[in-house]
């Protein structure tokens, strides 16, 4: 089975896009086709960026529906705890605290839509992939 780290990106557009790609990787985790790690760092800043008021007025959410979809995700992750220390790799704190989740956890993919993480293709043995690409990876190799 797959073991994935998402990061805040691809949780935020899986709440906002329902059936669209990230949704599906989510999909696939509750169906326990792959295995998701995240940490409290990750979920923390998927709330915050929920949070935004261009977003709630653009989408039109509840306060309820995000903490609704945050309790989901957290109730549908393994969560990592506490994180190694990190480098300096990105120069995001977050992404760096992204990769140090992944790192922990030994999983294979990074799923993300930053292309600060992206363009590291990379990163001890994990690699960094979007929604797409992850799902194609996972119809090619069904088992």
């Amino acid at each position: 089975m797959p073991t994935i780290v998402l990061d805040s990106t691809v949780l935020v557009s899986a709440f906002l896009t329902a059936h669209g790609a990230a949704d599906a990787v989510i999909q696939r985790a509750r169906d326990g086709r792959v295995l998701v790690y995240a940490s409290d760092a990750i979920l923390e800043e998927t709330q915050k960026v929920l949070a935004y008021s261009r977003l709630v007025q653009r989408h039109r959410y509840t306060e309820q529906d995000e903490q609704a979809f945050c309790q989901r995700v957290r109730a549908a992750v393994v969560l990592v705890s506490p994180l190694p220390p990190f480098l300096a790799i990105c120069h995001d704190p977050n992404d760096d605290r992204v990769l140090a989740c992944a790192r922990a956890a030994e999983v294979s993919y990074l799923v993300t839509r930053d292309k600060d993480l992206l363009v590291l293709q990379r990163y001890e043995g994990v690699t960094m992939i979007t929604p797409e690409a992850f799902l194609a990876f996972l119809r090619a190799n069904p088992h």
